[in-house]
């Protein structure tokens, strides 16, 4: 059983190692809320070498589609599926979460990057645009994305 991921009591558990714990956590949690509103999902993650098969889908789709490969270690990730939309979440030491949105019967297939409040931008995505988004809950959230074009 995974850790559920309480928005209304935020906690950096299994993200203490992060240099930006606190922010990292805090935009789990504004994960967890948007899918508790949105789709009534309990949002959880797995420490990552529980979630392995989550994490190579990540990193997999990354390299085939653009070549790229995060520096940092994963410390949880997860995957699930609420209207035909399979979503998998990795969430990276360095501050980084990473989603990716495959829908099971259309078109839209997409990796999405979060860069914690605090955090700088990788070098290995120094080359995406970030937009900036405001949460109460995890403070400033840098954001950017790219369409998947290939079948995973």
């Amino acid at each position: 059983m995974g850790y559920i991921v309480d928005f209304s009591e935020v906690s950096s558990v299994g993200l203490e190692s992060s240099p930006v714990a606190d922010a990292l956590a805090g935009l789990r949690a504004n994960e967890a809320r948007y899918f508790k509103n949105k789709y009534d999902h309990v949002f959880t993650v797995d420490p990552a070498a529980d979630a392995a098969e989550s994490v190579d889908l990540v990193t997999r789709i990354l390299s085939e589609e653009r070549g790229i490969v995060i520096a940092s270690p994963p410390l949880e990730a997860t995957s699930f599926e609420v209207e035909g939309i399979r979503w998998t979440y990795v969430f990276y030491e360095s501050g980084l979460s990473i989603n990716v949105l495959y829908t099971i019967d259309g078109p839209k297939r997409a990796v999405g990057f979060k860069l914690s409040d605090g955090m700088e931008i990788p070098d290995e995505l120094s080359s995406f645009k970030f937009a900036r988004q405001k949460s109460k809950l995890a403070g400033v959230i840098r954001g950017s994305y790219f369409v998947i074009k290939g079948e995973y």
